[in-house]
């Protein structure tokens, strides 16, 4: 019947014509995205999708995006997290170099807030990128050094794959995630998650001025602290530290796999990977894992926790307890104290197996020598007081000094953690 193909002929035409003005990643400088319009943005490859959204129990407006081919809506990320809209009216707009998200009264409530420099007059043009990264760039280029603004640089609660989270040390700019104030409030959370960069760098999990718990330094495979993030084979990890950055990132080598590390409102820092056959996020690991062992400086200075031993609060070979009374009553906050001052020679070291390393702010590196030199040049200063591997790859390179207290150490399985040597009077190498 000729009338019935002319009208599927009809339809499927209107349709290719008409669907770029609803499914297209860019948005030019003439044109906007509202609320009422109900337009998206949708990456190449259809995986991300950018636009306004409410969450189950609020009546406000946010700019989010979230993953389009996941059937359990999941942001992640938020542009107004603190300044929602409080109607449905709401515009996004490109505006004197800016994006800039409006209210009913035309008012901004979040915008891109670059200050212009010598600006080229090309014009400029936002795009959602296969990534999940949104970018506002010149037109004419849409590579990474066309980019004049890009939402991976202001994560909100989840790191994508191709994410960095730490410093880039060029323009001063420390990527962190902020935990959602509750799982249906996007608004800033209580919980940090955020690189402290200094002689070795490593990650705080933080509530205001509290830190709750450290990831330990990166060794060259993963981070002392969080084992449990085993070598996936679809899945690269990265840990960059040079002149012009210190950032981990990670990708997946196969992009049908979605996984992200999100902090969670409860300030649990998670991997979560979708298994699309039960249409469910699946959490890889979640730390902190062990309430007791990976709490922030658990058993105090010179003293180790060992889930496997009761207490599990332990003294370094060669310490006692500082107050055995409140010890014992496992009040640990205490820590140990030396038995014998060292001499500074005739001292040794006790090697302890499968540590996550103390606290690296008094830590002095070297990545230039090897074991056998760090453990003369520990020696050799008499302030050092213990001595480990910058990195364990290849039987282990790198050498790490530490010169003051050793603290928030702890034990785990065998494979996981790295050894670990602390100086000791010669008394006590038992």
């Amino acid at each position: 019947d000729n009338s019935y193909t002319f009208s599927f002929l009809f339809v499927f035409f209107v349709l290719i014509l008409f669907r770029p003005a609803f499914s297209i990643n860019t948005l030019s400088s003439t044109e906007s995205l509202t609320i009422s319009s109900n337009r998206t943005l949708v990456s190449r490859g259809n995986v991300f999708e950018l636009g306004f959204f409410r969450t189950n129990s609020s009546s406000r407006w946010y700019l989010g995006i979230w993953y389009k081919k996941v059937s359990d809506r999941t942001y992640v990320w938020v542009a107004n997290r603190d300044n929602p809209l409080s109607s449905s009216i709401g515009t996004l707009k490109i505006s004197n170099m800016n994006l800039v998200l409006l209210d009913h009264s035309n008012k901004s409530v979040w915008s891109t807030n670059r200050t212009r420099g010598n600006e080229r007059s090309s014009p400029v043009v936002a795009e959602l990128l296969a990534n999940g990264n949104f970018v506002m760039r010149d037109y004419n280029n849409n590579g990474a050094s066309g980019f004049l603004w890009q939402s991976f640089d202001y994560p909100t609660d989840t790191l994508l794959p191709e994410m960095k989270l730490g410093y880039d040390l060029k323009t001063g700019l420390n990527r962190f995630l902020t935990s959602w104030k509750s799982s249906d409030d996007p608004s800033s959370g209580d919980f940090l998650y955020k690189l402290q960069n200094r002689r070795l760098p490593e990650f705080y999990l933080s509530s205001g001025v509290f830190r709750l718990y450290r990831s330990g330094p990166w060794n060259g495979i993963g981070f002392s602290g969080i084992p449990e993030d085993e070598k996936l084979s679809y899945m690269v990890y990265n840990f960059t530290e040079n002149s012009e950055e210190v950032a981990y990132t990670f990708r997946m080598t196969n992009n049908s796999i979605y996984s992200r590390l999100t902090l969670s409102s409860k300030g649990d820092f998670q991997r979560l990977t979708w298994d699309p056959s039960l249409e469910i996020w699946n959490m890889f690991w979640s730390s902190p894992v062990d309430p007791q062992c990976d709490s922030y400086i658990m058993c105090g200075a010179y003293a180790y926790c060992d889930v496997n031993t009761s207490p599990v609060c332990n003294c370094i070979q060669g310490f006692n307890p500082r107050n055995i009374q409140r010890w014992d009553q496992r009040v640990w906050a205490g820590g140990c104290v030396r038995r014998t001052q060292l001499s500074c020679n005739g001292d040794g070291f006790t090697r302890m197996k499968n540590m996550k390393l103390p606290e690296t702010t008094m830590a002095i590196v070297d990545r230039s020598i090897g074991e056998k030199e760090c453990e003369k040049r520990c020696l050799s200063d008499c302030n050092c007081t213990a001595f480990a591997n910058a990195d364990i790859r290849n039987g282990g390179t790198g050498c790490v000094i530490w010169t003051g207290r050793l603290d928030d150490m702890r034990n785990y399985v065998a494979d996981h953690g790295q050894d670990l040597y602390v100086r000791l009077a010669a008394a006590d190498l038992v």
